[in-house]
């Protein structure tokens, strides 16, 4: 464990101190769009921090070679290798788009080049388990379609999340630390070999979300964009992909003695991809009601429009930050309630946790304007709008006809700075009485 928590620790490292340059370098190469209609930030922001990401992947690659227990993940297969080609490829195709645009198909051409040259080197799924049935053999063919389905499957999904400040980062971080969680367990719990690889790109996942996650939270300094979005969700099926189809069941029946607790502690890998796919249900359910509401209105399945899940939780009244945690919390609540399902002997007392958190979720999803105030002891730690009013700063009320010139004269200068109101006390009553001099001589003129 201490070798994949040094190994995140330079990943994210290296991604955090990346991103302040790169942003620059976008900025200078012009890599920063106008603002468009259906985007929610106001401001033009520099792309390209998929460049930073990348190099944050291969500096973590490069320390876990150099460790006694990963390195072994270099020598004992191609994994480490198809996935530096397949994230290259879908980086530099990224980066072409997020600097000149890339037409729609011949992105999907370049992302399915990018699963086919990891199939090429091996990456591929080759065996399916299914329950009372086994590990039933797939052909290659076969096998090829499955993987280049899944990675241009994950990757657009993960793309079409990416419309809120550190919503796709994290999110796609959730996601891998539940991965993480299920792969290691079969790794070090079950002495499976085969899905040491998926553990240590989940790491290295982990890693590159963190350290570009603090340029990216709202207000974002930089976005991803789609260098960096399209090689996470490549990296994610890749972890996917890795793991399916090499865990053979009979070597986790000779640990738990029985095929029944053999079938419960696979239950994410007994059905095909089902946690790979929960992990990130939803961007899918996302990307599939994208594709159903454009092809039903006649237009193109990747044409650009402003009604995802994020888009939808800000026109009922949630706020920026507060949208990008509902989605936040649903995706944890999936990911990890399935890796919990796996783990415990009884599904009952996980299913009555998820109920609970279910019930949480949908009445803060359902209350859209309500703003919890923070207690005091913490109010210096939180957001403005959490805080708490302080009832002595009011003003009293005076005389009636005082009233109104007291809120206007106190509260406002309340706000201003201390050259403001210097300014201010330099004009003094003359310059008040000119300017009201000027305002009456000019409306007597009018009529």
């Amino acid at each position: 464990m201490r070798e994949y928590l040094l190994v995140l620790f330079c990943t994210a490292a290296v991604t955090y101190l990346l991103t302040g340059p790169v942003r620059k370098f976008a900025i200078a190469a012009g890599a920063m769009p106008p603002v468009r209609a259906r985007d929610v930030h106001r401001e033009p922001t520099p792309r390209l921090g998929g460049i930073a990401m990348f190099g944050g992947l291969c500096a973590g690659i490069l320390v876990a070679s150099q460790l006694d227990n990963l390195s072994k993940v270099f020598s004992q297969g191609t994994d480490i290798r198809a996935l530096l080609s397949g994230a290259g490829i879908m980086w530099l195709l990224g980066v072409l788009d997020d600097k000149w645009g890339v037409d729609a198909l011949v992105k999907l051409g370049g992302q399915m080049i990018a699963a086919g040259v990891m199939v090429w080197q091996g990456v591929t799924v080759i065996t399916l388990p299914v329950p009372g049935v086994g590990a039933v053999a797939v052909s290659p063919t076969q096998g090829m379609v499955i993987s280049v389905t899944m990675v241009v499957v994950m990757v657009n999904a993960v793309n079409f999340i990416d419309g809120l400040d550190g919503l796709a980062g994290g999110m796609v971080c959730i996601a891998a630390m539940a991965f993480f969680l299920y792969s290691y367990r079969l790794w070090y719990g079950y002495t499976i070999t085969d899905a040491a690889p998926a553990v240590l790109f989940s790491v290295l996942l982990i890693g590159m979300c963190l350290g570009f996650l603090v340029h990216n939270v709202h207000p974002a300094r930089i976005f991803m964009g789609d260098s960096g979005s399209m090689m996470l969700g490549l990296m994610l099926a890749v972890a996917a992909i890795s793991i399916t189809g090499r865990v053979d069941p009979d070597l986790i029946t000779s640990e738990t003695g029985s095929q029944t607790a053999t079938v419960h502690a696979l239950v994410p890998i007994y059905i095909p991809l089902l946690l790979p796919l929960t992990v990130i249900a939803l961007p899918l359910a996302d990307l599939l009601l994208a594709v159903v509401r454009r092809t039903w209105a006649g237009q193109s399945p990747f044409a650009a429009d402003k009604r995802h899940l994020h888009h939808r939780l800000l026109q009922v009244g949630h706020s920026h930050s507060r949208a990008v945690l509902i989605m936040y919390f649903w995706a944890a609540l999936i990911a990890f309630g399935t890796v919990a399902f796996s783990v415990t002997n009884t599904g009952r007392t996980v299913a009555l946790t998820l109920a609970g958190l279910c019930l949480v979720g949908l009445v803060v999803l359902l209350t859209p304007r309500f703003r919890p105030r923070a207690p005091r002891a913490v109010q210096a730690f939180v957001p403005p709008r959490y805080r708490r009013r302080n009832p002595g700063r009011a003003v009293a009320r005076v005389a009636e006809g005082d009233a109104p010139a007291a809120a206007a004269s106190t509260e406002p200068m309340a706000e201003l700075s201390a050259k403001d109101k210097e300014l201010l006390g330099g004009l003094g009553p003359k310059g008040g009485s000119s300017a009201a001099g000027g305002r009456g001589h000019g409306s007597g003129r009018g009529r």
